[in-house]
């Protein structure tokens, strides 16, 4: 079994993909735009170049995305993607990336179970913690 995130950023998807990519250095897996979808009833002109499904892959990790219904109004409340990075510095950048047009909720800080543990959410309203964690035991 396993469990994906699945972000709909509603007509930003795109737009995401290439700030992840950027921000940390995600890969993109596939990509398909409503344009190319087999049925083509329920597209409008508005969405046919819009995201239908992606999927990127950040470190070993496959998330998947869309443009949703195109509404322009994504709403990621209640949730955050957890990134664990290799060392402090490596966290610091990650956190500076993602939070740069966003929003810090926890600053970058050493806690008692992380060298390095921050919160924020992006630009486009995804909630990220970023942590190195400290050995266990």
């Amino acid at each position: 079994m396993n469990v994906q995130s699945y972000l709909s950023f509603e007509g930003r998807a795109e737009e995401a993909i290439e700030f992840y990519k950027s921000a940390v250095d995600a890969k993109v897996d596939m990509m398909m735009r409503f344009k190319e979808a087999p049925e083509q009833s329920m597209v409008t002109p508005e969405s046919r170049d819009k995201v239908m499904h992606a999927a990127i892959k950040i470190g070993d990790t496959q998330i998947l995305l869309s443009d949703g219904q195109c509404t322009g109004k994504a709403a990621f409340s209640g949730i955050a993607l957890a990134l664990s990075a290799d060392s402090p510095a490596e966290a610091d950048k990650l956190f500076n990336a993602l939070s740069k047009g966003g929003k810090v909720t926890m600053p970058m800080t050493e806690t008692f179970f992380a060298n390095r543990f921050g919160m924020c959410s992006d630009k486009f309203g995804v909630g990220w913690m970023v942590i190195n964690p400290k050995p266990m035991g």
